[in-house]
């Protein structure tokens, strides 16, 4: 089984390169970020065509997350239950597998803009709601996988410059510290499972060659839980798509479970 993570940076923009991707990536289950429609204007007839139920959340011209499935899905959750947001940023469903069925927690965190402002002190109330949900599911779903696109860089080897850019958003130690929460409610980073390249990111800006000369962030993760931990077999990011005219700025990541 495969589950894939990408922030498209606007669906209607980047569809084609999503089901071109799909069709040399047949995986079993696509979250997508940044969709940057509403509802309404979500392309269920193109994926459906392409062999993929979908369930989305969006949003006008911001945000707007979704899942899209093999199989369909149910127990769809929209947004944090016990937190007040006007933005869609998170969709949950239950994916009924061979193995038994699978909690897919799909998150656009939020960016936070610089420490010290109103944005960022956003992002530490929903950091913290998100982080009190997982752990209330985690308790009623032991296979659980939560992905997304989390706008933080866990540790300075998933930054291009940790130096330079120590405690700059996406840097901070409260944005980390917060990532480690999640860790210790029994989730692990699938990527470091495994030997990776160096400079391995998922993220470059489209300034100043920032995908040409790597300078770039790793933060599009995949947490699983310790069910599905002896599961997983590989973990990688695919920097394909990235090279294509009119990317997004972000590449998919990708898990393998056994």
């Amino acid at each position: 089984m495969k589950i894939a993570t990408w922030n498209v940076n606007s669906l209607s923009v980047r569809l084609p390169q999503v089901l071109a991707w799909l069709a040399a990536n047949p995986v079993d289950a696509l979250c997508l970020q940044e969709l940057k429609l509403t509802d309404d204007k979500f392309p269920h007839a193109a994926l459906q065509e392409a062999g993929y139920h979908a369930v989305a959340f969006g949003q006008k011209t911001y945000n707007g997350v979704a899942i899209l499935s093999r199989s369909p899905v149910r127990d769809v959750v929209r947004n944090i239950p016990a937190f007040d947001d006007e933005q869609a940023r998170v969709i949950a469903a239950t994916l009924d597998t061979p193995q038994g069925p699978l909690r897919l927690f799909n998150g656009y965190f939020v960016n936070g803009q610089e420490p010290g402002s109103e944005k960022f002190a956003y992002k530490m109330r929903w950091l913290q709601a998100l982080q009190d949900w997982i752990r209330a599911e985690m308790a009623l779903h032991p296979r659980f996988v939560l992905v997304g696109d989390f706008n933080v860089a866990p540790e300075d080897r998933d930054s291009y410059d940790p130096v330079g850019l120590k405690e700059t958003i996406h840097h901070t130690t409260e944005e980390r510290a917060h990532f480690q929460a999640l860790l210790q409610l029994g989730l692990t980073d699938a990527f470091r499972m495994f030997e990776q390249p160096e400079k391995s990111y998922s993220w470059w800006d489209y300034r100043m060659l920032g995908f040409q000369k790597n300078r770039g962030l790793r933060i599009d993760h995949i947490l699983v839980s310790e069910a599905l931990k002896p599961h997983v077999t590989a973990c990688a990011v695919d920097r394909a798509p990235r090279k294509n005219p009119q990317p997004s700025d972000h590449a998919p990541v990708v898990v393998t479970l056994d």
